[in-house]
């Protein structure tokens, strides 16, 4: 998957994600996932900017997050995703990205 794709599913996913309210950084191994759920539509780009929520995670490890075969809180343990900033905005991704 490329940076454009996981970009644009990740604009689907969160249009409307309007509980989390806080910016929030994907740091993938492609570049960067900016979103900004302070408004309602997210906005979804590629700029790197400071957010509330920092995830660096892989591509491929996003993917098998986002298909179930690998879970959120096992990637964390295992240090495949980390997490800087407010856990609980990390948490709300989750069940968006899920």
């Amino acid at each position: 998957m490329t940076l454009q794709e996981l970009t644009e599913q990740i604009r689907t996913k969160v249009t409307h994600a309007d509980n989390i309210n806080a910016t929030v950084k994907l740091v993938t191994d492609a570049g960067v996932v900016y979103i900004d759920a302070t408004q309602s539509p997210a906005i979804v780009s590629n700029d790197d900017k400071p957010a509330d929520c920092d995830l660096q995670v892989s591509i491929d490890n996003l993917v098998k997050m986002s298909t179930g075969d690998l879970n959120p809180m096992m990637a964390v343990m295992m240090g495949k995703l980390k997490i800087k900033g407010d856990m609980g905005i990390a948490m709300k991704m989750g069940q968006i990205m899920g």
